[in-house]
């Protein structure tokens, strides 16, 4: 379908230029429009028409072969930015040149016009410096889980001017769920504010932590024991693999941790039981699946074993 339009809009270029040409040698006397013949302008408009298309038909075609050569949708998407900022001030500079025939002074106008442009227009310059920030220093990407400023969700496009969030959360839903909103957010608040990624392109996993009290009358050294066993069944082999991930990234770094491969509990003492903190690794999209299917094997090992594992009376669940 790009490469249709393409060639459409490149034989329509190539239509407008001989048309212009021949406008231009036709022998024809022409009325005047204000201080310029109907000829005259009759070939800029068609010279301006030639430049638009062209321009746009050759991006078609680069688009289309930057995507037949990019496995990366994020690659392709910041490559197609690109390409569209620069072939449209390439295509506006030639049809303001074709329109006055000034080329040079269209330039210079142009650079008069963005200094002024620069004060009058200040927040969405700010944006525009955002989104080459983002493309030089990849804070985060398409399909990357963030928090910008107040904003959680996935980031379904991010355009010159601002970056669309499919919301996570928000005062709608809770648990990491969608909304079913979307959210726009400046990218001027990434020169500005924090930026979380939950899912970055060199290590997509977080840690999580899953929570069970129990009575001080546990045998603690068993539950644990239990909720581990349970947490390894389920995950243990993807988070060995995973954390080895985790071990390679930390060794380009000056930071030095200690990272079991295996999920871990620890305790939390409170004022009427005791809590256990289930530590593991896992995928942002698949927290609330895993976290589901973990509470459920860990109380089903503790009601196996009601002798040895006490739940607090007051509790509220």
């Amino acid at each position: 379908m790009t490469r249709r339009a393409g060639y459409l809009s490149l034989a329509l270029a190539v239509a407008a230029g001989l048309g212009a040409a021949a406008v231009q040698s036709a022998a024809v006397e022409w009325p005047s429009v204000g201080a310029m013949s109907a000829a005259a302008l009759a070939v800029r408009l068609l010279t301006a028409a030639a430049v638009a298309l062209g321009a746009y038909g050759i991006y078609l075609f680069v688009i289309a072969a930057v995507e037949r050569h990019t496995t990366s949708k994020r690659r392709f998407h910041d490559l197609r930015s690109v390409l569209r900022l620069a072939f449209g001030a390439a295509a506006l500079v030639g049809v303001f040149g074709a329109v006055t025939e000034q080329w040079l002074g269209v330039l210079f106008s142009l650079g008069v016009v963005g200094f002024a442009v620069t004060f009058a227009l200040q927040q969405p310059l700010f944006s525009l410096l955002g989104w080459v920030y983002i493309l030089v220093k990849r804070p985060y990407g398409i399909g990357d889980r963030v928090r910008i400023d107040d904003a959680k969700g996935d980031v379904i496009d991010v355009d010159f001017l601002v970056t669309t969030l499919w919301e996570i959360n928000g005062d709608l839903v809770t648990t990491n769920q969608p909304s079913g909103r979307i959210v726009t957010v400046p990218n001027s608040v990434v020169l500005s504010a924090a930026v979380f990624n939950y899912s970055w392109e060199e290590f997509p996993y977080v840690w999580n932590e899953l929570a069970v009290q129990v009575a001080y009358e546990t045998d603690l050294e068993f539950a644990r024991a239990e909720m581990v066993a349970a947490a390894d069944d389920f995950i243990g082999d993807e988070m060995a693999r995973n954390v080895a991930r985790y071990r390679e990234v930390l060794a380009e770094t000056a930071v030095e941790l200690e990272v079991k491969d295996r999920p871990a509990v620890n305790v939390k003492q409170e004022e009427s039981w005791v809590e256990l903190r289930l530590r593991y690794l896992v995928h942002p999209r698949r927290g609330q699946r895993v976290r589901n299917e973990l509470y459920e094997r860990i109380l089903q090992r503790f009601n196996d074993h009601p002798d040895r594992v006490k739940f607090p009376v007051s509790r509220n669940r």
